[in-house]
C-alpha cells in the first residue's frame, strides 16, 4: 500500500510539474483513494506518547497558566474571608456556634483549612508545573537569542513604519561609518555589511518579562519550601504560665511534610502580665486601644532570659520563629471542694469569647477527681455584666463588673471511654443537671451543690492571650521573589525593543543617499516616533559635520527628509 501511494504521488507530482495530465494518473489517484476508504483508514492516530505530548503542550501553554493563576487567586478567597483552623481555632469555634448548620458543610469542603486542602494543593502543583514548562524553555531560547546578531537590513527601508532619507556630500563608505558610530554611541548592538548597518536595542524588555515569570516561579517554590520545612502552632497562655516550643505543649500543631518534632526551635515563653485598654466614651466606646503582653523568653534551655512587649502586628522573633498575638480573653479562677471536703480543682479556666463588643465568653469546667461523683460546669463569663430585659449581657469588654454564671452537672464526664473530647465542650450524655439556680457569681462568691456534692467558688479571674507560632523558611525567598517580579514588570513596561537600519548608496556625483528605517516590536505606550526622529536628526548632524563642506549645504544636501508609515 505504501509503494502504491508513493507511485501515485510521483505520478501526480509529474503531472503538475509538466503542466498536464500524466497518463493513468487520475485513475491511480482514484484507485488509491478507494483502497484507503476500503481499509477504513482516516489518517494517523495518536498513541499514548502522542496524547502525553498533546497534554503537556496544553498544560505548559501560557493560556493554561493564566487560568490556573486565576483559579489559585479565586481559591484563596475563602482562606481570607473564613477563619482558619491553623491560624485562629477560637474563631473557628465561634463560627460553629454562630452557624451550626453551615459550618459542618464548609468543614467538609476544607474551607476552614483552605491552604492545606487537597484541591488547593492540586491547583498549586499544576500551576507550578505549567509555569516551569512554559518559562524554562523560554529562558533557554532567550539566552540563545541574546548571542545572535541583529537581523539583516531590509532591502527597501521605505516599507518600514518609520523611515527617513537624505543626501550628503561624502563617499558612501564614510557616510555609513559615521552613521554607524552614532548607533554605537547609543549602545545599539550592531551588524554591518556592504552598504548597510542593522542595530538592535531593548533586550531588557524581554528580559524583564522573562524575569517576572521566573520570579513568579520562585515565589511558588518559596511557598512550597515553607510548606515542606515550616510549621505552625497555636498556644493559649494565661497570666503567669510558661510554655516550651514542643509539639505536646502546643494546643494546635501543624508541621510541614518534612518536619520532625526534633526540628522545632527549643525556646520558652512566659506571660508575665497581659493588659488591654479600650475607648471609654464616645461613639467608639468599647473599641480596643492597645493589647500588650509582657513576656519573658529564652532561646534555648538554660539560656539568658529576655523580655519583650508583645503587641498586635509586632511579633516576637526567636531563632527564626515568629510569635504573633492573635487574641485574648478571660480565664476565671475556679476552686471546687468535693463532697469529701477535698479541694479537687483550683486553677484558672480559659473562656472563649462568643461576641466581641462586650467580650462575653463561654467555657466549661471539668472536675474528674471530685468525689463521690464527677462534676462538670458550663456557663458564661461577663466582664461588665448588665441585665437586658431579664437576660444577662456584657456592656463593655474590660472587667469593670465581672460576673460568672454556671450550670452544674454531676455524673460520668466520659473522659475514660477512649473518645477524645474538646476542653471547650462538656459531654453530658452520662450526667444529670443539678438543681442549682444559675445566679451570677461575683469574685469571692460560692455556690453549694445539692446532695452533699461539694461547693464551687469563683475566686477571681486572669487574662489570657492566644499566640500563633509560625516558622516559614520560605518567607525571605518569597520576599526576594516578589521584589524581583516587581523589577521585571518595571523593565518590561519602561523598556521597548527596537531596531534601526541604515542603507547608504552612492548618488553618482560623489555624494551618498542615506536611508534610515526604524521598527519596534513592543511600543504599546508609544514614543518610538520621537526616539526615531531624534536618532535620525543626530545621524544627519553627524554626517553634515563630517562632510568636506560642512559650513554650507551644496545642491541637494538640504535633502529631502520624510517620515512615513505604511
Amino acid at each position: 500500500m505504501a509503494d502504491q501511494n508513493s507511485t501515485v504521488a510521483g505520478q501526480a507530482g509529474l503531472a503538475e510539474h509538466d503542466g498536464g495530465t500524466a497518463p493513468g494518473a487520475d485513475a491511480a489517484v482514484a484507485a488509491a483513494g478507494s483502497a484507503q476508504e476500503a481499509t477504513g483508514r482516516r489518517g494517523p492516530k495518536l498513541g499514548a506518547v502522542g496524547w502525553l505530548r498533546w497534554g503537556w503542550r496544553q498544560l505548559t501553554s501560557m493560556r493554561t497558566a493564566l487560568v490556573l493563576l486565576f483559579l489559585l487567586a479565586l481559591a484563596s478567597i475563602p482562606g481570607s474571608v473564613l477563619p482558619q483552623q491553623g491560624i485562629d481555632p477560637a474563631a473557628v469555634s465561634q463560627y460553629y456556634a454562630a452557624h451550626p448548620t453551615l459550618a459542618p458543610l464548609l468543614a467538609k469542603l476544607s474551607l476552614f483549612d483552605v491552604f492545606g486542602a487537597p484541591w488547593f494543593a492540586a491547583i498549586y502543583l499544576l500551576l507550578f508545573t505549567s509555569l516551569a514548562g512554559c518559562v524554562l524553555p523560554r529562558a533557554y531560547r532567550f539566552a540563545r537569542g541574546v548571542r545572535q546578531p541583529p537581523p539583516r537590513a531590509p532591502r527597501y527601508l521605505g516599507r518600514l513604519p518609520q523611515t527617513a532619507q537624505f543626501t550628503v556630500a561624502m563617499p558612501a563608505d564614510q557616510a555609513l561609518a559615521s552613521a554607524t558610530a552614532v548607533l554605537r554611541r547609543r549602545r545599539f548592538r550592531l551588524r554591518s555589511d556592504d552598504g548597510w548597518t542593522a542595530g538592535e536595542k531593548g533586550y531588557l524588555h524581554e528580559f524583564g518579562n522573562l524575569l517576572f515569570h521566573v520570579a513568579l516561579l520562585g515565589l511558588l517554590a518559596s511557598v512550597a519550601l515553607g510548606g515542606l520545612f515550616g510549621y505552625k502552632g497555636n498556644r493559649l497562655l494565661i497570666d503567669g504560665q510558661t510554655f516550651a516550643n514542643t509539639p505536646t505543649a502546643l494546643d494546635v500543631f501543624r508541621p510541614g511534610r518534612l518536619v520532625a518534632p526534633s526540628d522545632l526551635q527549643p525556646f520558652t515563653v512566659t506571660l508575665n502580665r497581659f493588659t488591654a485598654s479600650y475607648v471609654m466614651s464616645g461613639p467608639q466606646r468599647g473599641e480596643p486601644l492597645s493589647f500588650n503582653g509582657a513576656v519573658s523568653y529564652t532561646s534555648r534551655p538554660g539560656g539568658p532570659s529576655r523580655t519583650y512587649n508583645l503587641q498586635v502586628n509586632h511579633p516576637l522573633n526567636v531563632d527564626g520563629v515568629q510569635v504573633f498575638l492573635i487574641g485574648h480573653g478571660y480565664a476565671p479562677v475556679i476552686k471546687v471542694t468535693d463532697g469529701t471536703g477535698q479541694v479537687s480543682f483550683d486553677q484558672p479556666v480559659p473562656f472563649i469569647p462568643i461576641e466581641q463588643s462586650g467580650l462575653s465568653s463561654a467555657g466549661v469546667i471539668k472536675v474528674p477527681d471530685a468525689s463521690p461523683q464527677q462534676l462538670g460546669f458550663a456557663g458564661i463569663f461577663l466582664p461588665t455584666a448588665i441585665d437586658v430585659n431579664g437576660r444577662l449581657a456584657s456592656a463593655f469588654p474590660a472587667a469593670i463588673y465581672p460576673r460568672l454564671s454556671l450550670v452544674a452537672y454531676a455524673g460520668n464526664l466520659g473522659l475514660n471511654n477512649g473518645v477524645p473530647q474538646s476542653v471547650y465542650s462538656l459531654v453530658t450524655r452520662q450526667m444529670h443537671k443539678l438543681p442549682v439556680a444559675p445566679r451570677p457569681l461575683a469574685p469571692g462568691q460560692s455556690i453549694t451543690l445539692p446532695h452533699g456534692l461539694g461547693k464551687l467558688t469563683f475566686v477571681g479571674y486572669r487574662q489570657w492571650m492566644s499566640l500563633a507560632i509560625t516558622y516559614d523558611p520560605g518567607q525571605l525567598p518569597a520576599l526576594l521573589s516578589a521584589l524581583t517580579a516587581l523589577a521585571g514588570l518595571i523593565l518590561s513596561f519602561l523598556i521597548r525593543r527596537r531596531r534601526m537600519f541604515i542603507r547608504v548608496t552612492g548618488d553618482g556625483s560623489g555624494g551618498s543617499v542615506v536611508a534610515v528605517g526604524g521598527l519596534t516590536r513592543s511600543d504599546a505606550a508609544g514614543g518610538f516616533e520621537v526616539e526615531f526622529a531624534e536618532l535620525t536628526e543626530e545621524i544627519r548632524t553627524a554626517l553634515q559635520a563630517s562632510q568636506p563642506n560642512s559650513g554650507r549645504p551644496a545642491g541637494d544636501e538640504a535633502a529631502v527628509a520624510q517620515a512615513q508609515g505604511e
